[in-house]
Order: structure tokens, then C-alpha cells, then sequence
């Protein structure tokens, strides 16, 4: 037997950005082994591919499914979409290294968890990297993963929730935890520098951990300290940390949030594209929409932030605090139009996922500040939202840059289980099939160099090993797409709706998705990618 799976006639789109070329494309084992005319070859299974489009499995480059994979290893929201790695662990929150029983971010830490192997009572159960990793080989996921290792996360295995700048011992204790992590399979940092407790870091401790990050060869994702007001001047420090280490990095869904920063769009971009031209290994990706999706905790005043889960629910447990709360967001000039209400846990909040603050408001009779209030204490501080601050003009500018690419900053959803109660932002399931009709139907850009956005350039950005490119010898991650049908679906009040319109889907050279269904007799062969 020449091939374990042959696709006959696809239109290739190779992943480098040049014209796609019709052939045949032979996969033995987990590797793409011929490329060319293979018609007088035999296979274990054939897919008649003309018509549809070959392109390499796509590269989310960022996300949220660490936690996620081991509840719902198929993945089908992604896999839906064609894409077959995930690169997790951003914003500074990953699964991993959890020590001292750091808490994880809100949506992970509702869900309980399969036991580690070898370990009684539900998870989360894990700590450092290697035991979490142990934990994904028994989920045996559909999709790979890169993991990076979170600075809040590791933040507070070290100094808890405290609201203050480490002190030089905890920077290098960070440094050591973050090295383990690195040695165990993460692939490098990212810092989250809005969320508690980044947000109350030093320069000069990100500095140094992307100092002993860049030395074992590990990567640096950021999501900034600011997207809005202090834009420039965040990029001027993301900019300045590389230039000191030499650390190859991302910019994370590089956008302008609030109407009074969307002219800054310009100079954002000319300060990337100089940095590029100077010679710093920069990055950026974007999700294809115009609103941010994150709790909806992030608008509490930061002394009511500070501290961590507890510290907020003791503020929102006291009335005197709670009304203090209610008047800073009333003052605070947010338009209640703007943020929607996502994910929720209580019964009296649950009919509000996909109403804005405003439609709140005015159902309870009651100030923004209040509305927040309640829901928060309702939810115990675990409730999503949704904000929409974003220009389309600026969308546009940003995604017609050719070193940006898709990441969806969403984790993995299914419409079923555990994670199919929640009330996810559409981006989870719709991205990238929306990435690459507005850069070929808005932009006009062809579709290999969107292709090549997908594919090529995330594993040339992350320097992924033999992946992100239809090439003998690489893994046989592929997804076959009907281009006439490929599109997102899910919208802010129908979040769970698949993308139509992906074929066929190998992983690693396992079939996991086949004539646009699940394929779960497929074996799942997703893992942890290695660093070269």
C-alpha cells in the first residue's frame, strides 16, 4: 500500500503564498509523503478532492484551550474552522505551572476536571507543565498544542494575588519557575498586563523574565498594558524589552479600544513596521471582529480588583463597598450600549447572556454601576462579556498588514457538555473562515497570501517545526475546504454555531473530521509540540 490517504486533484494552497497548483497529496503514517501526480497509486482510503481547496492545517495563534483540551479533546469548534494546532497559554493565564493551587482564570476554574492520572479526586490536580502534560496525553486531544507558560499564572504560585510589585527574590523565584516551565515543554512567555495581578508588575520583572526566557530559547506573546489610552506608549515597552533581550515576540489582538484612541492606529503600526525594519522578530495577530471579549470583572476600579477572587467578592459582599463600586462605574463614562453580557452561572443572570448593559439596565430599572454590581455578585465575579470599542476602518488596517495573523482569543467550545452552557464571544467558532473572506472580500487580497496568514507565517513567527506548509516530509496536518461554503456562522446571539464549509480535516495524519462531520472512530493524535 502506497498511502494511507490519498486526496486526488486538490487545488494545493501550499502555505508560502504562492498560486495554488492542482495535485494529488499522499499521506503514509503521520507525515505528508508525496506531493505530485499520484493517480497509478493505492491507498487505504481515497478523497476525490477535485474542486476543493488543500491547504495545510490552520494555526490558531492565539487562544484559550489549555484547560478546555481536557474536557473536550475532539475540539469540534476548531476543527470545524480547519484548524489543527492551537497556541495556548496567553494573556498571561495558562493551565500550567500552577503551583501552590494559584487560581485559574474564572471560566476554567467553574469546570472540574478529569484526575491526573494517577491521582484521586477531580482536577484541576495538576502543578508544573510535566504533570499537566501528563494530563493532556491521557485526553489524547484531537488538535496539537503550543503551551506558553503565563506570568500571572506563575505570579501568583509565587506571591499570590498581592497587589504590589515583587521584590527581587520573587522575580527570581518567577524566573526559576518559569525556567522548569520551560524545560518541561512550554514554549516561552506571555504576560497579561491588564488582569490582576500583571497589572501591578514592574517593567524591569517582565524585563527579567523575558531575560531568562529568551536564554533557553523561548518565545514572548504579550497582551499589553494598555490597548487604548497609553497604546503607544505600551508598544514603546514591548519594543524596548526586545531590543534588551533580543527575545523573539508577539503582540497580541493589536488593536485601538475606546472611540478617543482610534487615531492611533497609524502610529501604532509605523512603530511595529519600523521595529520590523530595524530587525526585531515582531509579530502580531487579530480576531476579525470589533468587539473584546473577557470577564466582565475588568471593569471593577482597581482597589476593588486588587487582591484577587476573594478580595473582589468581599467588596461585592459589603454594601457599603458594592455602592462605592456602583458610583466609580457610573462615573467612570463607559457606554452601557457597548458591553454585552456573555457567559453567566446563576439563575437570575442567565437570561441575560447576549443583552447589553443597557438592555439591563433598563429591564431592572436600576445605573450601569448597579447592573454590573448584581451580576457580578450573582455570578460570584465569573460572568463573560463582550465590549465593543474597536473601529472597522482600523479592523482593516490592522489585518491588511502582511505580518498579522488570525488568533482567536477564544478557547475551543462544543455546543454540548460541560462547555456548552456557556455563552461564548462568536470568535470561538467563527474566526477563520471570517479572517479569510475579509481579507479576499474586504481587502481583495488573493487567497494564497491569506492562506499564507493561516499557515506559513504563524509557523514561521512561532518557528513551529514541519508544520504550516503542504511539503513532503512535513506532519500531515491538512484541511480540505469547499471554498464555496466556507463560512462563519456563529453570531453574539447564536454563539454555538459551527463554521460550514471544511471537508476533511487530518491531524497529524489522523482523519478526525471527515465530509464535514466528527470523525471519532479516527485515533486522536494531537500532542504537546516540541521546540526545535
Amino acid at each position: 500500500m502506497d498511502f494511507d490517504f490519498l486526496f486526488c486533484g486538490a487545488t494545493v494552497f501550499d502555505g508560502t503564498g504562492a498560486k495554488p497548483f492542482t495535485a494529488d497529496v499522499g499521506v503514509r503514517g503521520e507525515t505528508i509523503a508525496a506531493v505530485g501526480d499520484l493517480a497509478q497509486a493505492e491507498a487505504r482510503e481515497r478523497r476525490d478532492a477535485r474542486g476543493l481547496w488543500l491547504t495545510p492545517g490552520l494555526i490558531d495563534a492565539h487562544t484559550h484551550s489549555d484547560a478546555f483540551l481536557l474536557l473536550e479533546p475532539m475540539c469540534p469548534s476548531k476543527l470545524a474552522q480547519g484548524v489543527t494546532t492551537e497556541i495556548g497559554g496567553q494573556c498571561g493565564g495558562s493551565a500550567a505551572p500552577r503551583l501552590n493551587g494559584a487560581r485559574l482564570p474564572s471560566d476554567w476554574e467553574a469546570q472540574t476536571y478529569p484526575p491526573r492520572p494517577g491521582h484521586a479526586g477531580p482536577g484541576p490536580n495538576w502543578g508544573t507543565v510535566a504533570d499537566y502534560r501528563v494530563c493532556l496525553e491521557a485526553a489524547r486531544p484531537a488538535t496539537n498544542l503550543i503551551l506558553f507558560a503565563g506570568h500571572n499564572t506563575i505570579r501568583k504560585g509565587v506571591m499570590g494575588d498581592a497587589p504590589r510589585p515583587a521584590t527581587a527574590d520573587e522575580v527570581a523565584q518567577m524566573a526559576r519557575v518559569l525556567e522548569q516551565a520551560l524545560d518541561e515543554g512550554a514554549w516561552g512567555l506571555t504576560t497579561g498586563l491588564v488582569y490582576h495581578p500583571g497589572v501591578h508588575s514592574a517593567p524591569g520583572e517582565v524585563l527579567a523574565l523575558a531575560g531568562a526566557c529568551a536564554r533557553r530559547g523561548g518565545m514572548y506573546a504579550t497582551h499589553m498594558r494598555s490597548e487604548g489610552d497609553r497604546l503607544l506608549e505600551a508598544i514603546d515597552e514591548v519594543l524596548a524589552l526586545v531590543r534588551a533581550t533580543g527575545i523573539h515576540a508577539q503582540i497580541s489582538h493589536l488593536k485601538t479600544s475606546g472611540r478617543a484612541n482610534w487615531r492611533k492606529a497609524e502610529a501604532a503600526i509605523g512603530k511595529i513596521e519600523a521595529a520590523r525594519a530595524e530587525g526585531l522578530w515582531l509579530h502580531s495577530d487579530r480576531y476579525p471582529y470589533l468587539s473584546a471579549g473577557t470577564d466582565l470583572d475588568i471593569v471593577l476600579p482597581d482597589w476593588a480588583a486588587a487582591g484577587g477572587n476573594a478580595a473582589i467578592l468581599a467588596h461585592l459582599d459589603d454594601p457599603a463597598d458594592a455602592r462605592r463600586i456602583a458610583a466609580a462605574l457610573d462615573a467612570s463614562g463607559r457606554d452601557p450600549r457597548e458591553v454585552m453580557v456573555g457567559g453567566t452561572w446563576a439563575p437570575e443572570t442567565r437570561p441575560l447572556s447576549g443583552r447589553t448593559l443597557a438592555e439591563v439596565m433598563a429591564a431592572w430599572g436600576c445605573s450601569f454601576g448597579e447592573a454590573a454590581v448584581r451580576i457580578l455578585r450573582a455570578d460570584r465575579s465569573r460572568t463573560g462579556a463582550f465590549f465593543f470599542g474597536m473601529c472597522e476602518d482600523n479592523l482593516l488596517k490592522i489585518l491588511a498588514r502582511p505580518w498579522v495573523m488570525p488568533g482567536s482569543d477564544a478557547s475551543l467550545r462544543a455546543p454540548w457538555g460541560p462547555l456548552g452552557r456557556d455563552w461564548p464571544h462568536p470568535r470561538a467558532y467563527g474566526t477563520h473562515p471570517r479572517f479569510f473572506r475579509t481579507l479576499t472580500e474586504r481587502l481583495g487580497l488573493p487567497p494564497e497570501e491569506a492562506f499564507r496568514r493561516m499557515t506559513g507565517l504563524p509557523a514561521h513567527a512561532f518557528a513551529i517545526p514541519r508544520r504550516g506548509l503542504v511539503r513532503e516530509g512535513f506532519f500531515a496536518d491538512l484541511a480540505l475546504i469547499d471554498p464555496a461554503a466556507w463560512r462563519d456562522a456563529a453570531d453574539y446571539a447564536h454563539p454555538h454555531r459551527f463554521a460550514t464549509g471544511v471537508d476533511t480535516v487530518l491531524v497529524n495524519g489522523s482523519p478526525v473530521l471527515m465530509g464535514g462531520q466528527l470523525n471519532p472512530s479516527a485515533p486522536r493524535r494531537g500532542r504537546l509540540l516540541e521546540r526545535a
